[in-house]
């Protein structure tokens, strides 16, 4: 995979932050080694921050493919936890099973529900004609409520069979949990592929740069419409599948405030809230970027509300890129269109 000058830009801006984190973050004596290792640059960090990106990047994968089609969408957190909650409560109405049963069991459910919210999102965004900021708002609250409701604001216990496969260790050593870090590539590698490899994928470039220049061009913009809606839901239950396993228990309350994350983790990465452009790679490391940020945070002993300031103020500094670079290229358009009938 090859990777672009905005993706480059990213993971310079993501090197150079690590190269500083790790020069001031200090040191401390490993508990299980009893080596002196740096409070930024160790493997446990390098890979919890690996597993609390990998929540806000599967889902961004999905919200880059819904803002690229020109839509967004607010309810990723609320499908989250309503299908984290429903994959809860189905495992503990059906009892105990084998860890292969349990683990597709739980899949099963959680990609079903949230396939299911993807869709009700993109029939409602087609059918009532509103804006999907509209709809998904709406739904947003929807979902949270059905969530709350039906599991009675309870944290409910997920079976150990199913938190030892997302936990697993895979040879890496004590406190070392790669399974996120590795679906969030997963995921992400086949966003990319889906994006611009396929015919599916280069539609959505086309609905979300021109609508009405894409239905005149014979595409399907409803069904292109439906199913970014569905893929960015799909995401959303993967990551709840993810979250719930890894930490053994889902909420009500589960990914609040998670859609600024994802919507930023997006927009960082250079998708353009205006449609027709981002990519899947982009997303991750907007994400991680974002996850960073929150780690130097803890690890400078900075005030915590300081994260909601830089994250604001990068995702301003990203749109505000995004729109000077769109309008000096279409001065250039202009300039080029110019100094040809001229000649």
């Amino acid at each position: 995979m090859v990777l672009r000058s905005p993706q480059l830009g990213l993971l310079g801006v993501l090197v150079a932050l690590s190269v500083v984190l790790t020069l001031t973050a200090g040191s401390h004596v490993d508990a299980l080694t009893g080596q002196t290792v740096n409070n930024f640059l160790n493997k446990y960090t390098l890979l919890q921050m690996a597993t609390d990106a990998s929540g806000f990047a599967i889902m961004g994968v999905g919200a880059t493919i819904v803002i690229i089609a020109g839509g967004i969408d607010l309810s990723v957190g609320a499908v989250y936890a309503v299908s984290g909650v429903t994959m809860a409560m189905v495992l503990r109405a059906v009892g105990p099973m084998g860890p292969v049963a349990t683990v597709a069991l739980g899949l099963a459910t959680c990609i079903s529900v949230s396939l299911m919210c993807g869709l009700a999102n993109g029939i409602m965004v087609i059918g009532l004609g509103v804006h999907s900021f509209i709809i998904t708002l709406g739904t947003m609250w929807i979902l949270r409520g059905l969530a709350f409701v039906t599991s009675h604001a309870e944290s409910i216990i997920l079976p150990g069979r199913l938190t030892n496969v997302v936990r697993a260790q895979m040879g890496l050593g004590e406190g070392l949990y790669p399974v996120p870090m590795l679906v969030m590539f997963v995921v992400t590698a086949l966003g990319a592929v889906y994006l611009s490899r396929t015919v599916m994928g280069r539609h959505v470039f086309a609905v979300g740069g021109n609508p009405e220049a894409s239905r005149y061009a014979g595409l399907n913009v409803k069904r292109v419409t439906l199913g970014v809606f569905v893929l960015s839901g799909l995401s959303a239950g993967i990551a709840a599948f993810l979250g719930a396993g890894f930490y053994g228990s889902s909420t009500s309350s589960d990914a609040n405030g998670y859609e600024l994350y994802v919507i930023a983790s997006a927009v960082v990465g250079g998708a353009s809230l205006s449609g027709g452009k981002g990519s899947a790679v982009s997303a991750m490391l907007g994400a991680m970027l974002i996850v960073v940020i929150r780690q130097a945070i803890r690890t400078l002993h900075l005030d915590q509300n300081y994260e909601w300031i830089i994250v604001g103020t990068a995702m301003i500094l990203a749109v505000v890129i995004d729109q000077s670079g769109t309008r000096l290229m279409s001065r250039r358009l202009t300039a080029g269109r110019d100094s040809s009938r001229s000649t």
